[in-house]
């Protein structure tokens, strides 16, 4: 009874004093209850509705006392409470360390009771931390292993906040694919729990992680959709940041009045905010829209301020845009000195940018098996346990010398006694390899020759009959005009025609005058190392007077590398997928020219949002027996052999060539060719 009356003494203060009614109550109740499991349970419940008024100095009073009665009564549900309860409050003064010991400690109670929602409330709460410390490894651990538990209990809010932190560690360590995912997850959760901020912060990250991985059209979707649902008043910091990144998008597809007005409009509403972060996106990308139009001057005065923005808070990836838009301002206005300055800043800090994206970890992470974290010691204990048994029994430890003895010496006897048997077993071994090393060499080589015949003749057979075709049909027209069968207007009518099929002569005769070069060479390609970079400006500046005709966006993220290879034919196999994503881009398309280290292999993509191939012809595209070739997007025709030429270049240069396309989406075309001579 006196107990009980000094507790009410103490908690008389708190009734009066607090504001909460169901504060008020827990305290009342706390104060008439026994010393039992049933007080600490009404206790726990009381530190919680402290802890959401963030009456922290209260909550740790009660904290204490519950911690120090489940103790006396040996309460181990009542110690994984005010463990887990403390371990909150020390997260939300982000004292980690305290944080982790408490977690840890509440975690433990709970595998004693078997209380599986307690283990995965914990385990997450520590994984939270340690990705927020930057230990995405350790945060991942722990955050998979709780979620296999919410996901069984559908604990939704739950699953929400750990889904979201999954998607944020995935982003920082450039796991993108898997970012996605988790996003999807966790938009689809809050949709459910109708978490309306929660919904627009995932839906925007969804547009942020697709602009990353180039799926730009999606990013306008997703970024659109936000848009939609955000509030004018509340959510003015989202706008500010979406509203720049929209029109960024929109001006990938040179849509410059979309693009127009989103940009204006972040960049009036970031400076009223003074969102510097904002501030410097829509400056950018404005600066990007006018250098479009040819507006240098103002595009200059954009890019510097920009630059100024950037370099004050930091800002490394827009720095990193800056520095290109500056490489074209500079260039443009004849300024070739300023633009190599701006190249060089580029390429440094890109190289850095790109060491700091690697994935820090790896990305087969498994979960923490929660349920056998309390058995290492027993494990532990039975192991030493079975090493002392070993130990101090002289008797079984002499009989195992003796019989490890016997084993040597019957072994060595064994070894002597087989070992002329073996030497001259390996010696007939070594020369049947020869041998077949020999025969193999021989097979390779008679192998190699008929697949350079199969490629002359399949060449010449289709090179003489589109050739023929196309001078036939030149001179057609021209005997018409000179026997005054046709009159010159209408020969006026019919001179597109005519150039287009002298433009298909010259591009197959083009093709023939290399090949026949290589026929004189018995068709050896003759490897060097060379910069792919250079050959992909030579190339680019062929079409650029047909990009500018279709008005399409041609890419250039190639960078300097090297690749081993003969450099004649590689140029012209880089010409025909350079002409071809031309021939079926449609007006405002983009062209993706690119190239990075893959394995120390050089990996060379062409890559076009334009027609695509459907999956029936992906088939025909390599495939000399069909002389497969469609007609352009302005009805380009084609001569039915650059991709079976291009393959057998490529394979003469021991790469590979391969497409992944979809129809009315666009295709990619890769190369994977060796960066050094092979050491056969």
């Amino acid at each position: 009874m006196k107990q009980l009356l000094i507790l009410a003494f103490l908690f008389v203060p708190i009734f009066v004093f607090s504001q909460n009614e169901k504060i008020d109550s827990l305290t009342v109740q706390i104060a008439y209850q026994n010393q039992d499991s049933t007080k600490v349970d009404t206790a726990l419940m009381l530190i919680n509705e402290l802890y959401k008024a963030n009456d922290y100095k209260k909550a740790i009073l009660f904290i204490n006392q519950t911690t120090k009665l489940s103790k006396e009564l040996n309460y181990t549900k009542g110690l994984a409470g005010s463990n887990y309860y403390k371990a909150l409050i020390y997260a939300n003064q982000n004292d980690y360390y305290n944080a982790i010991d408490n977690y840890n400690k509440s975690r433990n109670y709970y595998l004693q009771i078997a209380d599986t929602l307690g283990v995965a409330k914990t385990s997450n709460s520590i994984g939270l931390i340690e990705i927020k410390r930057g230990n995405y490894a350790k945060g991942l651990k722990n955050s998979l292993s709780a979620i296999a538990i919410f996901e069984k209990r559908n604990l939704k809010r739950e699953l929400s906040t750990a889904y979201n932190s999954l998607a944020e560690v995935y982003f920082k360590t450039n796991q993108i694919d898997k970012a996605i995912d988790f996003n999807f997850k966790a938009l689809e959760i809050r949709k459910q729990i109708d978490d309306r901020n929660g919904v627009k912060l995932s839906t925007k990250n969804i547009a942020d992680l697709y602009s990353v991985r180039k799926e730009h059209r999606k990013a306008i979707e997703y970024y659109e959709n936000v848009l939609d649902i955000l509030n004018p008043e509340t959510d003015q910091d989202l706008r500010g940041d979406i509203l720049p990144k929209l029109g960024s998008e929109y001006l990938r597809f040179n849509a410059f009045d979309k693009a127009s007005d989103y940009l204006v409009e972040g960049l009036k509403y970031n400076r009223k905010q003074d969102n510097k972060e904002g501030i410097l996106r829509a400056l950018n990308a404005i600066g990007n829209l006018n250098l479009k139009k040819k507006k240098v001057k103002l595009a200059e005065l954009q890019l510097n301020e920009a630059y100024d923005i950037a370099l004050k808070i930091d800002n490394k990836t827009e720095l990193l845009e800056n520095y290109k838009l500056h490489i074209t301002l500079d260039s443009t206005r004849g300024f070739f000195e300023n633009a190599f300055f701006w190249q060089n800043k580029y390429h440094d800090l890109k190289a850095s940018l790109s060491v700091i994206d690697e994935p820090k970890f790896k990305t087969d992470t498994e979960p923490l098996d929660l349920y056998n974290t309390g058995n290492s010691s027993i494990i532990a204990e039975t192991n030493n346990s079975t090493k002392t048994t070993w130990l101090t029994n002289p008797i079984t430890l002499y009989s195992l010398i003796a019989a490890l003895l016997l084993l040597i010496i019957l072994l060595v006897f064994i070894y002597l006694k087989g070992l002329k048997h073996r030497t001259t077993i390996t010696q007939q071994r070594e020369k049947i390899e020869q041998e077949r090393i020999r025969n193999e060499a021989i097979l390779e080589q008679t192998h190699h020759l008929e697949e350079v015949n199969q490629v002359k003749d399949k060449l010449f057979s289709i090179v003489s009959h589109d050739l023929k075709d196309s001078i036939s049909s030149i001179k057609a027209f021209l005997d018409l005009l000179k026997e005054d069968s046709i009159s010159k207007e209408e020969f006026n009518e019919l001179l597109p025609e005519l150039s287009e099929n002298a433009n298909n002569a010259s591009s197959l005769l083009f093709n023939l005058l290399n090949w026949s070069k290589s026929q004189m060479q018995n068709l050896e390609p003759s490897p060097e190392l060379f910069n792919i970079q250079d050959v992909f400006r030579t190339k680019m500046a062929l079409v650029e007077q047909k990009i500018e005709d279709k008005r399409i966006v041609l890419i250039d993220e190639s960078t300097r590398d090297f690749v081993y290879a003969d450099k004649s034919m590689l140029e012209i196999v880089i010409q025909n997928l350079i002409t071809n994503a031309v021939k079926f881009s449609r007006i405002g398309d983009v062209i993706t020219i690119s190239n990075q280290d893959i394995n120390g292999k050089a990996l060379i993509c062409v890559e076009d949002t334009g027609v695509g191939v459907s999956r029936n012809n992906i088939d025909k595209l390599f495939n000399a027996n069909e002389n497969f070739t469609t007609v352009g997007t302005k009805n380009e025709k084609g001569t039915g052999l650059g991709l079976t030429i291009a393959k057998d270049l490529v394979e003469l240069n021991n790469g590979k060539i391969w497409v992944e396309s979809t129809q009315n989406i666009g295709s990619k075309f890769f190369i994977e060719l060796p960066k050094a001579a092979s050491k056969a």
